[in-house]
């Protein structure tokens, strides 16, 4: 029988997030190489039920590394669309300290448990938004990454929760709502799609380089 973990309330903090400190090392540098070498690390961070939903909701840290290596200029601001726990936005934050990295995501407990992990880490040039991305101004970001965030609207039983509202519909509108502000981005604007269909890249962003198994796309608009 499938284990099922309820939604935890925003706020108070979870009882299980309480007083949780890494042992293994105690300076601060050495606690980030330890967290960031791969995801079993990374996610003990978090708590189980969000361990357990890793593979399938989360970007690993290799992927996020690949990504942020492409997205990653000094002075630029990238943003991650649908920042779930922070992952990427963490991990290239680490790995490249010269650029910024934002996520937005709509989920407040999410946004609760990243900005928990940020301040764990100490990564100053990292921050997260609970919000809407149709309430951002895209003017604000130069480069930005994208895995797939709206498909739950059209595959629900592989959702996160049931915490949001879901439908074909709201697929549809996100996914034009997201295509008609990158097509208003200035020339040179990179983009990473990760698992994503390809409706929503306008025509004019070329694909320069794929990995993983073409599943890891990197894009620069013209």
């Amino acid at each position: 029988m499938t284990k099922i973990y309820p939604y935890t309330d925003f706020p108070p903090r979870p009882d299980e997030q309480l007083n949780r400190k890494l042992t293994l090392v105690s300076d601060e540098k050495d606690t980030n190489a330890a967290l960031f070498q791969n995801d079993a690390a990374f996610d003990w961070m978090y708590p189980e039920h969000f361990q357990l939903i890793s593979l399938k909701q989360w970007t690993p840290i290799a992927v996020a590394r690949k990504a942020a290596e492409f997205l990653a200029e000094p002075g630029a601001r990238v943003l991650d669309i649908g920042s779930g726990i922070g992952k990427f936005c963490l991990t290239a934050g680490y790995h490249y300290p010269e650029t910024t990295f934002h996520g937005v995501e709509q989920r407040e407990e999410l946004v609760y448990f990243a900005e928990e992990a940020r301040q764990y880490t100490a990564l100053d040039n990292v921050s997260f938004m609970n919000a809407n991305i149709t309430q951002l101004d895209f003017n604000q970001f130069d480069h930005f990454y994208f895995y797939n965030s709206f498909y739950e609207n059209i595959d629900p039983d592989n959702s996160i929760d049931d915490t949001i509202a879901t439908s074909f519909s709201l697929y549809s509108y996100y996914t034009q709502y997201l295509y008609k502000k990158l097509a208003e981005k200035p020339s040179g604007t990179r983009l990473v799609t990760f698992h994503c269909f390809d409706d929503v890249i306008p025509l004019d962003y070329c694909l320069v380089n794929t990995s993983y198994d073409t599943l890891l796309r990197m894009w620069i608009k013209r």
